[in-house]
């Protein structure tokens, strides 16, 4: 089970806000039901407009060398959103079976038209496949949104499907600056956790695959509030 920097090609991108968006407690509530609001409304309640520009290409090559996919394999994108990377592994590897889940009404209507007929609704603690029905199984800064138990349920059901070959990307934070970072900015998450507290959650649901962290930091150059993230996954 290494650490892995799956997602390292994807840009970094900076957001300022003149105040934590989180402290507004409307915000997140906007924010949980994954609607319109989240994902193409103000970025004070989501993305500020999640729309496709390609940055997902090299990761969705990264994941095919990696997991030596190949023409006719199954994979699944727990957390599709409205299936950007879905629609990029397509592009790398013709002939991928590439399969999306995602708990938004509201994405899964706004996807790209290459993946319709790909998705299904479900959340990702319970999940409508066979055993090991999936040669590989990737969920990026989505389980965080579950608390620490459903986590657990969740990493089960990702072991279940795919024997271990997965890679998930979760919030993590270091320092209390870090922590407190994730506080003032993230909107949906429910678990976010140290690193060696994210290996226990691995330990006890049983996951062996791949994983890496999301974390915040500050930007040194910008004396209100500010975070220097990586806008990597279907899910904040």
């Amino acid at each position: 089970m290494p650490e892995l920097h799956l997602l390292q090609k994807l840009p970094r991108s900076k957001r300022k806000l003149s105040k934590p968006r989180s402290l507004d407690i409307e915000n997140q509530r906007v924010a949980r039901q994954f609607g319109q609001e989240y994902f193409d409304g103000p970025r004070e309640q989501g993305y500020g407009g999640y729309t496709y520009d390609g940055r997902w290409l090299p990761v969705a090559r990264d994941i095919v060398d990696h997991f030596q996919l190949k023409p006719g394999d199954k994979v699944l994108d727990i957390g599709c959103a409205k299936g950007f990377l879905v629609n990029d592994l397509m592009q790398v590897c013709p002939g991928l079976q590439v399969f999306g889940l995602d708990i938004s009404e509201y994405a899964l209507n706004h996807c790209e038209p290459s993946v319709k007929g790909n998705f299904v609704k479900g959340t990702a603690k319970s999940l409508p496949f066979s055993d090991n029905s999936f040669q590989a199984v990737f969920c990026i800064n989505t389980i965080h949104n579950l608390d620490r138990q459903d986590c657990i349920f969740a990493l089960q059901e990702i072991q279940r499907l795919s024997n271990g070959k997965a890679f998930v990307q979760v919030d993590a934070y270091r320092t209390q600056e870090e922590f407190d970072i994730f506080q003032g900015w993230v909107l949906t998450a429910l678990t976010y956790l140290k690193p060696e507290e994210w290996h226990q959650v691995f330990e006890e649901s049983g996951y062996t695959g791949d994983y890496d962290w999301t974390i915040l930091e500050t930007d040194p150059n910008w004396n209100k509030f500010d975070a220097s993230i990586n806008e990597l996954g279907e899910k904040e």
